[in-house]
């Protein structure tokens, strides 16, 4: 909810009536829904129609309104400019805004206040990425208050769009079609905006196969107590 409060809020009182129309596997989508029923607004979420049951069920209890794709045959970028452009919505993107990136950089203000409050530095994070507006936004946290600290991503296998931009320099997408259990991180490539971040702040990154993330959230279940999505 970070950044869909830190864009949302800020626009003007003359546009709200319209609404806000957003796109989104689920957890932007839902910060989105939660942001607008509080401020008294209409939302349109544009999902695709295999997201998590429980991610479209949550979104709408939030009182949006939830438009499915198919996120192999149309684009959601499309159908949010063309709900855009007949209701006056403000569009509220998911990571390419400067708004959404510092609202969910804050994460990351908080992780290195936290650290220094407890004379520590980390040497290295881990953040994962799907257009990479989180990851952009904690590098710049950390960049600003522990330089020292190198950044690193985590994408799914087949996923690693970002990793693979990083290494060519430039922005180059997924194959379409290329499926994996982490619903939340599968944008086709990173973002314009994050992107000129991630080439200054990102150190590299690294990958892991569903059999890992399973491994990983059964470890965090166990051990942590903590009920984790992939």
């Amino acid at each position: 909810m970070r950044g869909a409060w830190n864009r949302i809020s800020r626009i003007p009182e003359a546009d709200r009536a319209r609404g806000v129309v957003a796109f989104s596997s689920g957890n932007h989508a839902q910060g989105v829904a939660e942001t607008a029923r509080v401020l008294g607004m209409h939302a349109t979420i544009v999902m695709p129609s295999d997201a998590p049951a429980s991610k479209i069920e949550s979104t709408r209890r939030r009182g949006a309104e939830v438009r499915l794709y198919d996120r192999v045959k149309e684009s959601r970028e499309a159908i949010a400019a063309e709900i855009a452009d007949k209701s006056g919505a403000t569009t509220v993107r998911p990571f390419d805004d400067a708004w959404i990136m510092s609202g969910q950089g804050t994460a990351g203000l908080e992780a290195a206040r936290d650290a220094a409050a407890m004379g520590n530095t980390f040497g290295s994070l881990i953040c994962n990425a799907s257009g990479g507006g989180l990851l952009a936004g904690v590098a710049v946290a950390f960049e600003e208050l522990s330089p020292s600290t190198e950044v690193y991503v985590s994408e799914p296998e087949g996923h690693d769009d970002l990793i693979r931009s990083l290494a060519e320099k430039r922005i180059v997408a997924n194959a379409p079609g290329t499926r994996s259990i982490a619903d939340a991180l599968m944008s086709p490539e990173p973002g314009v905006l994050p992107f000129e971040i991630h080439k200054r702040r990102v150190a590299g990154g690294f990958t892991a196969t569903n059999d890992q993330l399973l491994d990983a959230m059964s470890f965090a279940f166990h051990h942590l107590k903590l009920v984790v999505e992939p």
